[in-house]
Protein backbone atom coordinates (compact mmCIF):
# COMPACT_ATOMS: atom_id res chain seq x y z
CA UNK A 1 0.00 0.00 0.00
CA UNK A 2 1.40 3.40 -1.00
CA UNK A 3 2.20 5.69 1.91
CA UNK A 4 0.08 8.84 1.71
CA UNK A 5 1.52 12.34 1.44
CA UNK A 6 0.97 13.16 5.11
CA UNK A 7 1.34 16.94 4.74
CA UNK A 8 -1.42 16.91 2.14
CA UNK A 9 -3.54 14.59 4.32
CA UNK A 10 -3.33 16.89 7.34
CA UNK A 11 -4.12 19.95 5.26
CA UNK A 12 -7.16 18.17 3.80
CA UNK A 13 -8.24 17.08 7.29
CA UNK A 14 -8.02 20.63 8.62
CA UNK A 15 -10.09 21.89 5.68
CA UNK A 16 -12.71 19.14 6.10
CA UNK A 17 -12.99 19.92 9.82
CA UNK A 18 -13.54 23.60 9.04
CA UNK A 19 -16.19 22.81 6.42
CA UNK A 20 -17.99 20.38 8.73
CA UNK A 21 -18.23 22.94 11.54
CA UNK A 22 -19.38 25.64 9.12
CA UNK A 23 -22.13 23.37 7.80
CA UNK A 24 -23.19 22.20 11.27
CA UNK A 25 -23.31 25.74 12.66
CA UNK A 26 -25.49 27.12 9.87
CA UNK A 27 -27.74 24.31 8.61
CA UNK A 28 -29.54 21.36 10.18
CA UNK A 29 -29.68 17.83 8.71
CA UNK A 30 -32.84 17.18 6.63
CA UNK A 31 -34.21 14.54 9.03
CA UNK A 32 -33.91 16.98 11.94
CA UNK A 33 -35.78 19.71 10.04
CA UNK A 34 -38.47 17.24 9.02
CA UNK A 35 -38.95 16.14 12.64
CA UNK A 36 -39.44 19.76 13.68
CA UNK A 37 -41.86 20.42 10.81
CA UNK A 38 -43.93 17.32 11.66
CA UNK A 39 -44.18 18.34 15.30
CA UNK A 40 -45.11 21.90 14.34
CA UNK A 41 -47.90 20.67 12.06
CA UNK A 42 -49.32 18.41 14.79
CA UNK A 43 -49.08 20.91 17.67
CA UNK A 44 -52.41 21.88 19.27
CA UNK A 45 -51.17 24.45 21.80
CA UNK A 46 -51.33 28.01 20.40
CA UNK A 47 -48.27 29.25 22.32
CA UNK A 48 -46.28 26.20 21.23
CA UNK A 49 -47.32 26.77 17.61
CA UNK A 50 -45.88 30.27 17.86
CA UNK A 51 -42.62 28.93 19.24
CA UNK A 52 -42.40 26.39 16.41
CA UNK A 53 -42.95 29.21 13.91
CA UNK A 54 -40.04 31.09 15.51
CA UNK A 55 -37.81 28.00 15.35
CA UNK A 56 -38.59 27.36 11.69
CA UNK A 57 -38.00 31.03 10.82
CA UNK A 58 -34.68 30.83 12.71
CA UNK A 59 -33.65 27.83 10.60
CA UNK A 60 -34.63 29.57 7.36
CA UNK A 61 -32.88 32.85 8.15
CA UNK A 62 -29.66 31.16 9.30
CA UNK A 63 -29.36 29.35 5.98
CA UNK A 64 -30.35 32.40 3.90
CA UNK A 65 -27.91 34.71 5.68
CA UNK A 66 -25.16 32.14 6.16
CA UNK A 67 -24.94 32.75 9.92
CA UNK A 68 -24.98 30.33 12.88
CA UNK A 69 -28.34 28.99 14.02
CA UNK A 70 -27.63 29.95 17.64
CA UNK A 71 -25.35 32.35 19.48
CA UNK A 72 -24.11 29.37 21.50
CA UNK A 73 -22.19 27.58 18.75
CA UNK A 74 -21.27 24.88 21.24
CA UNK A 75 -18.18 23.06 22.34
CA UNK A 76 -16.46 21.15 19.51
CA UNK A 77 -16.85 17.36 19.47
CA UNK A 78 -15.27 15.50 16.54
CA UNK A 79 -15.58 11.91 15.29
CA UNK A 80 -13.04 10.64 12.76
CA UNK A 81 -13.43 7.58 10.57
CA UNK A 82 -9.92 6.51 9.53
CA UNK A 83 -8.88 4.10 6.75
CA UNK A 84 -5.91 1.84 7.67
CA UNK A 85 -3.38 3.93 5.70
CA UNK A 86 -4.01 7.10 7.75
CA UNK A 87 -1.70 7.19 10.78
CA UNK A 88 -2.86 8.35 14.19
CA UNK A 89 -0.34 10.94 15.31
CA UNK A 90 0.02 14.30 16.99
CA UNK A 91 -0.20 15.83 13.52
CA UNK A 92 -3.69 14.39 13.09
CA UNK A 93 -4.95 16.06 16.28
CA UNK A 94 -3.22 19.30 15.33
CA UNK A 95 -4.95 19.25 11.92
CA UNK A 96 -8.35 18.91 13.61
CA UNK A 97 -7.41 21.74 15.96
CA UNK A 98 -6.41 23.92 13.01
CA UNK A 99 -9.80 23.31 11.41
CA UNK A 100 -11.54 24.32 14.63
CA UNK A 101 -9.44 27.47 14.97
CA UNK A 102 -10.25 28.45 11.39
CA UNK A 103 -13.97 27.81 11.94
CA UNK A 104 -13.91 29.86 15.13
CA UNK A 105 -12.47 32.81 13.23
CA UNK A 106 -14.28 32.55 9.91
CA UNK A 107 -17.79 31.12 10.53
CA UNK A 108 -17.52 32.57 13.21
CA UNK A 109 -17.95 30.28 16.22
CA UNK A 110 -18.19 31.76 19.69
CA UNK A 111 -15.01 30.94 21.66
CA UNK A 112 -16.57 28.78 24.38
CA UNK A 113 -13.63 26.65 25.55
CA UNK A 114 -12.19 27.62 28.94
CA UNK A 115 -9.94 25.96 31.50
CA UNK A 116 -12.24 24.14 33.96
CA UNK A 117 -10.46 25.59 37.03
CA UNK A 118 -9.02 28.99 36.08
CA UNK A 119 -11.78 29.65 33.48
CA UNK A 120 -9.10 31.05 31.15
CA UNK A 121 -10.45 31.27 27.61
CA UNK A 122 -8.14 30.13 24.82
CA UNK A 123 -10.07 32.31 22.37
CA UNK A 124 -10.10 29.68 19.62
CA UNK A 125 -12.04 26.68 21.02
CA UNK A 126 -8.89 24.57 21.34
CA UNK A 127 -6.43 23.80 24.12
CA UNK A 128 -6.43 21.74 27.31
CA UNK A 129 -7.73 18.59 25.63
CA UNK A 130 -10.14 20.29 23.25
CA UNK A 131 -11.51 19.66 20.72
CA UNK A 132 -12.60 16.22 21.86
CA UNK A 133 -11.64 13.75 19.09
CA UNK A 134 -13.06 10.22 18.86
CA UNK A 135 -11.43 7.85 16.34
CA UNK A 136 -12.92 4.76 14.71
CA UNK A 137 -11.61 2.64 11.81
CA UNK A 138 -13.53 2.90 8.56
CA UNK A 139 -13.33 2.47 4.81
CA UNK A 140 -13.81 6.20 4.17
CA UNK A 141 -11.86 9.07 5.71
CA UNK A 142 -14.55 11.29 7.20
CA UNK A 143 -14.98 14.01 9.80
CA UNK A 144 -18.23 14.19 11.75
CA UNK A 145 -18.78 17.12 14.08
CA UNK A 146 -21.31 17.51 16.86
CA UNK A 147 -21.26 20.99 18.43
CA UNK A 148 -22.84 20.81 21.90
CA UNK A 149 -24.36 23.88 23.50
CA UNK A 150 -24.15 24.25 27.26
CA UNK A 151 -27.87 24.52 27.98
CA UNK A 152 -28.54 21.04 26.65
CA UNK A 153 -25.24 19.51 27.81
CA UNK A 154 -25.77 20.79 31.37
CA UNK A 155 -29.12 18.96 31.50
CA UNK A 156 -27.55 15.58 30.72
CA UNK A 157 -27.34 12.88 33.40
CA UNK A 158 -25.87 9.46 34.10
CA UNK A 159 -26.89 6.77 36.60
CA UNK A 160 -25.52 3.41 37.66
CA UNK A 161 -28.72 1.41 38.01
CA UNK A 162 -29.07 -2.01 39.51
CA UNK A 163 -29.52 -4.79 36.93
CA UNK A 164 -32.98 -5.42 38.36
CA UNK A 165 -33.94 -1.85 37.45
CA UNK A 166 -33.93 -2.43 33.68
CA UNK A 167 -37.57 -1.35 33.59
CA UNK A 168 -36.54 1.88 35.27
CA UNK A 169 -34.57 3.08 32.25
CA UNK A 170 -37.60 4.83 30.78
CA UNK A 171 -38.32 6.49 34.11
CA UNK A 172 -34.76 7.78 34.39
CA UNK A 173 -34.97 9.38 30.93
CA UNK A 174 -38.32 10.99 31.75
CA UNK A 175 -36.98 12.18 35.12
CA UNK A 176 -34.01 13.77 33.33
CA UNK A 177 -36.33 15.94 31.27
CA UNK A 178 -38.55 16.67 34.28
CA UNK A 179 -35.49 18.15 36.01
CA UNK A 180 -34.36 19.94 32.83
CA UNK A 181 -37.71 21.60 32.10
CA UNK A 182 -37.16 24.45 29.62
CA UNK A 183 -33.42 24.96 30.20
CA UNK A 184 -32.18 22.87 27.21
CA UNK A 185 -34.41 24.81 24.75
CA UNK A 186 -36.96 22.08 23.98
CA UNK A 187 -38.26 20.41 21.96
CA UNK A 188 -35.21 18.22 22.43
CA UNK A 189 -33.52 15.22 20.93
CA UNK A 190 -32.41 12.66 23.52
CA UNK A 191 -29.46 10.34 23.08
CA UNK A 192 -29.51 7.42 25.51
CA UNK A 193 -26.54 5.17 26.23
CA UNK A 194 -27.24 1.87 27.97
CA UNK A 195 -24.57 -0.54 29.17
CA UNK A 196 -20.81 -0.61 28.96
CA UNK A 197 -19.12 1.24 31.81
CA UNK A 198 -19.63 4.65 33.44
CA UNK A 199 -17.66 6.43 30.73
CA UNK A 200 -18.82 4.30 27.80
CA UNK A 201 -22.50 4.86 28.57
CA UNK A 202 -21.94 8.62 28.30
CA UNK A 203 -20.09 8.21 25.00
CA UNK A 204 -22.87 6.01 23.63
CA UNK A 205 -25.48 8.59 24.61
CA UNK A 206 -23.67 11.33 22.70
CA UNK A 207 -23.10 9.08 19.67
CA UNK A 208 -26.82 8.24 19.66
CA UNK A 209 -27.52 11.87 18.75
CA UNK A 210 -25.84 11.20 15.39
CA UNK A 211 -28.35 8.47 14.47
CA UNK A 212 -31.19 9.27 12.04
CA UNK A 213 -34.07 10.73 14.04
CA UNK A 214 -36.80 9.28 11.82
CA UNK A 215 -36.02 5.62 12.55
CA UNK A 216 -37.08 5.14 16.17
CA UNK A 217 -37.61 1.61 17.47
CA UNK A 218 -40.71 0.70 19.49
CA UNK A 219 -38.65 1.06 22.69
CA UNK A 220 -37.38 4.50 21.68
CA UNK A 221 -40.86 5.64 20.63
CA UNK A 222 -42.28 4.50 23.97
CA UNK A 223 -39.73 6.60 25.86
CA UNK A 224 -40.36 9.56 23.56
CA UNK A 225 -44.12 9.34 24.14
CA UNK A 226 -43.58 9.23 27.91
CA UNK A 227 -41.37 12.33 27.80
CA UNK A 228 -44.00 14.17 25.78
CA UNK A 229 -46.62 13.44 28.43
CA UNK A 230 -44.71 15.87 30.67
CA UNK A 231 -46.21 18.74 28.65
CA UNK A 232 -43.08 20.89 28.97
CA UNK A 233 -43.37 21.88 25.32
CA UNK A 234 -41.30 24.21 23.13
CA UNK A 235 -39.06 26.49 25.20
CA UNK A 236 -40.74 25.16 28.36
CA UNK A 237 -43.93 27.13 27.70
CA UNK A 238 -46.21 24.09 27.41
CA UNK A 239 -47.26 22.00 24.45
CA UNK A 240 -47.63 18.56 22.92
CA UNK A 241 -43.97 18.04 21.98
CA UNK A 242 -41.15 18.07 24.50
CA UNK A 243 -38.98 15.46 22.74
CA UNK A 244 -38.77 15.24 18.97
CA UNK A 245 -36.96 11.89 19.05
CA UNK A 246 -35.18 9.47 21.37
CA UNK A 247 -32.33 7.35 20.04
CA UNK A 248 -30.56 4.58 21.98
CA UNK A 249 -27.15 2.92 21.69
CA UNK A 250 -26.19 -0.08 23.81
CA UNK A 251 -23.10 -2.05 24.79
CA UNK A 252 -22.51 -5.15 26.86
CA UNK A 253 -22.04 -4.48 30.56
CA UNK A 254 -20.98 -6.26 33.76
CA UNK A 255 -23.50 -8.72 35.14
CA UNK A 256 -23.75 -6.61 38.32
CA UNK A 257 -24.10 -3.26 36.55
CA UNK A 258 -26.53 -1.23 34.43
CA UNK A 259 -25.09 2.16 33.41
CA UNK A 260 -27.59 4.54 31.76
CA UNK A 261 -26.73 7.98 30.38
CA UNK A 262 -28.95 10.62 28.80
CA UNK A 263 -27.32 13.24 26.57
CA UNK A 264 -29.76 16.07 25.93
CA UNK A 265 -29.69 18.03 22.69
CA UNK A 266 -31.78 21.11 21.96
CA UNK A 267 -34.01 21.42 18.89
CA UNK A 268 -30.91 22.52 16.94
CA UNK A 269 -29.47 19.01 16.70
CA UNK A 270 -26.42 20.24 14.80
CA UNK A 271 -24.08 17.76 13.20
CA UNK A 272 -22.41 17.31 9.84
CA UNK A 273 -20.15 14.81 8.08
CA UNK A 274 -17.54 15.77 5.48
CA UNK A 275 -15.26 13.40 3.58
CA UNK A 276 -11.57 14.21 3.62
CA UNK A 277 -10.38 14.58 0.02
CA UNK A 278 -6.83 13.25 -0.18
Amino acid sequence: MQKPDTDHVWSALADATFRAFREAAITLPPDVIQAIERAAAAETNSVARGEFANILQNIRLAEELGVPLCQDTGIPVVYLSLPPDVPVSDALYEAVGEGVRRATKEVPLRPNVVDPITRHNTGDNTGNGMPAVHIRPGERFTVTVLPKGAGAENSSRIAMLLPSHVYGIEGFVVETMLHAEGRPCPPVFLGVGIGGTFDLAASLAKEALLLPVDEMTAFEQQICDSVNKLGIGPMGLGGDTTALAVRVKTAGCHTASLPVAVNVQCWANRHATVEVKR
